[in-house]
């Protein structure tokens, strides 16, 4: 089997003025994503998903990776991965050519799952499970003058429509994060799991500072508390709090990964498929946290293909550590307004009692929605 063609596609779509919604580093008035796809000649298509500025990765894939990947193996991944990450070593280490890698590795395994017919956590070693417990990933910010009413009201909604668990987005004024953060607690009880995320907006005394006050209201795990540079400050915050600390949704590679983990600066490690490398990397900083004896939750934030990547990894995930009563991963579903997650794949994800089933068809289990597809693409 050989690669004939890669393609990749930039979906964009404005969202209405009710639907802008911000986090602590700014303002969303549109969605976007970047598909790539991978043809070859037994006909046998697979799809992935980058992460990042779409113009810039797609430009990467169209004009630096794709001259290399035709006429390649599809199931020479690994070959193929460490060639196109060697191939921008010297510029890219870390940020958008990784991201780009990203994109074709995932439709790789989708290429390679679809050939053996097998969905891809067979291939990363067999499935611990075959649903996972989900959590809400909301509470943006809207323009609006009744912020904590109207984050209270949302996460209502979210106990209704059964979710068990959800991550609070911080990092704005002080005062308010710890005002809205005990809200919500109030509101829903001592049952629901929350997370809280500052999208790295706090130096590391002031997210000590959030930590403290808000270490009362069971917090099960801080993400994000400081720039991603900044490993000696995720050190000092795990040192000082008793809430576990989460991070690595901005971090690259086994490489980046090394330090982050080797250094006990976290709790959990959240690698993006979409990020990090795509699935053939991602497995490797699951396995190399897993020698740490450091948990590996993945993080997803995409359209239903990231959904459908990190769905067949965290399948593959062992408990850390193995145990009789063990601390599961759970999985991450972005709530904000993004009609790529719901209407881009002929089989959008169903929360149900909390969870979400692993999909079982082959590759990664979904199939795109072509006509939708063309209709949200402003660049092929």
């Amino acid at each position: 089997m050989k690669i004939t063609d890669v393609k990749t596609y930039i979906l964009r779509y404005q969202l209405r003025e009710e639907e802008v919604f911000g986090y602590s580093q700014g303002w969303y008035g549109s969605r976007s994503a970047m598909i790539v796809e991978v043809n070859t000649n037994e006909g046998i298509t697979g799809v992935g998903e980058a992460f990042g500025p779409p113009e810039i990765t797609s430009a990467i894939i169209e004009h630096v990776y794709k001259p290399y990947l035709i006429g390649k193996d599809p199931m020479d991944k690994e070959v193929i991965w460490e060639e196109l990450y060697n191939k921008l070593r010297d510029h890219g280490q870390k940020g958008l050519s990784v991201e780009a890698i990203s994109g074709v590795d995932i439709a790789l395994w989708d290429v390679i799952g679809k050939n053996l017919n097998v969905p891809i956590h067979k291939l990363l070693g067999g499935a611990y499970r075959d649903k996972v417990k989900v959590y809400a990933t909301g509470f943006y910010r809207k323009k609006t003058h009744h912020q904590t009413e109207d984050l209270v009201k949302e996460a209502i909604q979210y106990v209704e429509n059964g979710f068990k668990a959800f991550k609070v987005k911080i990092g704005f004024d002080l005062k308010e994060d710890v005002t809205n953060v005990k809200a919500i607690r109030e509101a829903v009880g001592d049952d629901i799991l929350i997370m809280i995320d500052a999208n790295h907006a706090y130096h590391a005394s002031t997210a000590i500072n959030v930590g403290r006050r808000l270490e009362p209201y069971e917090i099960y795990w801080f993400e994000e508390p400081v720039p991603p540079e900044d490993i000696e400050g995720y050190i000092e915050v795990k040192q000082a709090l008793n809430i576990p600390i989460a991070a690595g949704e901005a971090e690259f590679t086994k490489f980046g990964f090394r330090y982050l983990i080797s250094s006990r600066a976290v709790d959990i490690v959240q690698p993006d498929c979409c990020v990090t490398g795509g699935l053939t990397e991602a497995k490797k900083i699951a396995t190399l946290a897993h020698a740490w004896n450091v948990q590996c939750i993945p993080h997803v934030w995409g359209s239903a293909i990231a959904i459908a990547a990190a769905l067949q990894l965290i399948a593959a995930l062992p408990t850390c550590p193995l145990s009789l009563n063990p601390r599961e991963p759970i999985f991450e579903l972005d709530q904000s307004p993004n009609i790529f997650r719901e209407n881009l794949v002929t089989e959008p994800v169903q929360v149900k009692d909390g969870y979400i089933e692993i999909p079982k068809k082959a590759g990664l289990g979904v199939t795109l929605n072509r006509d939708f597809l063309k209709r949200y693409t402003v660049k092929r």
